[in-house]
C-alpha cells in the first residue's frame, strides 16, 4: 500500500551526499559537530560543510554557499538562524536538492504568528522546487546501515544495524532512543526525529517503515497531530503489517502545554489517544523505559506467543522472598504461573529435596548451591523442558551469586548455551546492586546472545505481556473510527 515511499525516501535514508549548512572552523558549533559526527560514524558518501567564514573542518573544505559545491547534493542539514531559511531554500532549489532537514528552531512552537507564517512560506517554496522538508526543529534521520548518527554529535555513535525502526516528534527522545539502543543491544534499522513536521510528518515516516523490508517492529514517540484523520488511517494500515508501539507525550494538561511549546503540536485528550491506539491495534506505553523494553522484547522474541511462564529464583540464596514478589509482579501484569507438571516436580524434589525450596512455581533452586553447578544447571533444564511452561524467567541477584559461586560466569555461559539448543524463550532479571560493573557486563553478554535482560521483574513482565496483547488485538480490533483526534 505504501510502496511509493521506498523510492521517495531513498535519498533521505540513503543519501549519496550530505551538506551541512552552518559549519565553521569552530568545532563547538552545532553545524561543525554534525560534520564531525558524519565523519566519525563512517558515512561513505560525500560531506560538504557550508559556512560563510570558509576554512576547513576535519580536513574538509568549508564552502561559502551551496551553489559552490562541485557535486550533486541529496540531503541538506540546516543549522542557521530562521531568518536565513527562505534564502537557503532558494539555493537548495537551484542545486536540485532532494530533502532539507532543519535543525533550526523558532517557528510555530513559539506560539507566535510570524513563526507559523514562516513555516507556510517554507512549505510553499519547497513544494514549488520539488524539495521535501524534515522538521523544522528536529534532529533528523538516523540510519546505522548508512552510518548516519542521530543529531549533532562529534562522536558519531550509531550502534549495530538491526530491525527496529522508530519515529519521534522530539529530537531529544530520538537521541535517547539511540543511546539506550546502543546500551541495551536494541538494533535499529532506521529512526527519525521530525519535529514540527510541516511537510513530512509522523504518517509519512510510519508509512515508510511499514513497507521498509529491513524493519520488523516500529516504535513511536508522538506529542500531537496536525492531521489526526490521516494519522489514524495510517496507523490502522501500519498495524496490519508490523507491530507498532506508541508512547504519547503530553497526556496531562501541563504536558500538553509543554508539547505545544516544544513542537507546536495540538494534543487531544489522553482518553482520545488511548482509544484511538486501541482501535488501530497499536500498543500504548507510557514511558521511555516501557517503550524501549517493549521494542527489546519484540526484537529478541519476535512473534512468540504464550501466557504460561515459570520463575526461577535463588540461583545462590535468598530465593524465597524474591520469588514471592516476582510472582506478584507477573500475575498482576497478566501472566500465568501454572504448577509444574508432576514429572518435573518429582525430578526437582529428587534433585534438590524439599527443605528450603519452592518446587511448584515460582521455583527456588537455592539448595543447589550446596551441590555445585551440575545440580543447578539440571534444575534449570528440568523447568525449561516442562511442556506446561512456555517461557522461563530467571532472577539473578549478582551480589548474592558472586558471594556463593567462585566462577559465577559459568551460570550465564550455561544459559546462553541452553538458549541456543532449544526454542523456548529465556528472560533474565538482573536487579541493580553493589556489583554494578559485573551486572552490566553480564547484561551485555546476555543481550548479545538474544536473551532479553531487565532490571526488574515488573518491567520484564510488562514487556512479555505486550507481545500477547499485540497479537490478541489483531483478532479483536473494533471496526469503528474516531473523529476527534488532533
Amino acid at each position: 500500500m505504501f510502496e511509493e515511499k521506498l523510492k521517495e525516501f531513498e535519498s533521505i535514508f540513503y543519501p549519496k551526499s550530505i551538506a551541512v549548512v552552518g559549519a565553521s572552523t569552530n568545532e563547538k558549533r552545532v553545524g561543525s559537530q554534525w560534520v564531525k559526527g558524519l565523519i566519525s560514524a563512517g558515512f561513505q558518501g560525500s560531506v560538504y560543510p557550508i559556512g560563510s567564514g570558509g576554512g576547513t573542518i576535519s580536513g574538509l573544505k568549508i564552502f561559502p554557499n551551496l551553489k559552490f559545491v562541485p557535486g550533486e547534493i541529496d540531503y541538506v542539514v540546516v543549522c542557521v538562524p530562521r531568518q536565513s531559511v527562505l534564502e537557503l531554500l532558494d539555493d537548495c532549489i537551484a542545486k536540485k536538492v532532494k530533502a532539507v532537514q532543519f535543525f533550526t528552531a523558532g517557528f510555530s512552537e513559539t506560539g507566535k504568528p510570524e513563526g507559523r507564517e514562516l513555516e507556510e512560506q517554507m512549505v510553499r517554496k519547497a513544494g514549488q522546487g520539488g524539495i521535501r522538508i524534515i522538521g523544522p526543529n528536529c534532529a533528523g534521520i538516523y540510519c546505522p546501515e548508512n552510518k548516519i548518527s542521530c543529531g549533532p554529535s562529534s562522536e558519531g555513535r550509531i550502534g549495530i544495524s538491526g530491525s527496529v525502526g522508530f519515529v519521534s516528534q522530539s529530537g531529544g527522545i530520538a537521541c535517547k532512543l539511540m543511546e539506550i539502543g546502543i546500551a541495551r543491544c536494541i538494533n535499529y534499522s532506521k529512526g527519525i526525529s521530525f519535529g514540527n513536521g510541516i511537510d513530512l510528518d509522523a504518517s509519512d515516516f510510519l508509512q515508510y517503515l511499514a513497507i521498509d523490508p529491513k524493519t520488523t517492529i516500529i516504535g513511536a514517540y508522538l506529542e500531537g497531530a496536525r492531521d489526526g484523520r490521516r494519522l489514524f488511517e495510517t496507523m490502522k494500515e501500519v498495524t496490519k503489517i508490523k507491530p507498532l508501539v506508541v508512547w504519547k507525550g503530553g497526556r496531562t494538561e501541563t504536558g500538553a502545554q509543554a508539547a505545544m511549546s516544544h513542537t507546536g503540536s495540538l494534543a487531544s485528550s489522553a482518553f482520545v489517544w488511548s482509544a484511538m491506539l486501541k482501535q488501530v491495534g497499536a500498543l500504548e506505553v507510557h514511558s521511555l523505559e516501557e517503550l524501549t523494553d517493549t521494542l527489546l522484547i519484540f526484537q529478541q522474541l519476535r512473534f512468540w506467543q504464550g501466557d504460561n511462564v515459570a520463575i526461577i529464583g535463588g540461583l545462590a540464596d535468598g530465593g524465597g522472598g524474591i520469588s514471592v514478589s516476582a510472582s506478584d509482579a507477573c500475575v498482576e501484569s497478566g501472566l500465568k504461573l501454572p504448577p509444574l507438571s508432576k514429572k518435573a516436580q518429582r525430578e526437582l524434589t529428587s534433585l534438590l529435596g524439599e527443605v528450603g525450596s519452592i518446587l511448584h512455581n515460582p521455583i527456588d533452586v537455592s539448595p543447589a548451591q550446596f551441590q555445585g553447578f551440575p545440580a543447578l544447571f539440571r534444575a534449570i533444564e528440568l523447568v525449561v523442558q516442562d511442556p506446561v511452561i512456555e517461557l522461563v524467567l530467571i532472577q539473578e541477584d549478582i551480589d548474592i551469586i558472586l558471594s556463593y559461586w567462585a566462577e559465577a560466569e559459568k551460570i550465564n555461559d550455561f544459559l546462553i548455551d541452553l538458549r541456543s539448543k532449544q526454542n523456548k524463550p529465556l528472560v533474565v532479571v538482573l536487579p541493580p546492586g553493589s556489583a554494578e560493573p559485573e551486572r552490566l557486563n553480564i547484561e551485555q553478554k546476555l543481550l548479545k546472545a538474544s536473551i532479553p535482560a531487565f532490571p526488574t521483574m515488573e518491567r520484564a513482565a510488562k514487556a512479555i505481556v505486550a507481545i500477547n496483547k499485540y497479537f490478541s488485538s489483531r483478532q479483536t480490533m473494533p471496526s469503528n473510527n474516531l473523529n476527534s483526534l488532533g
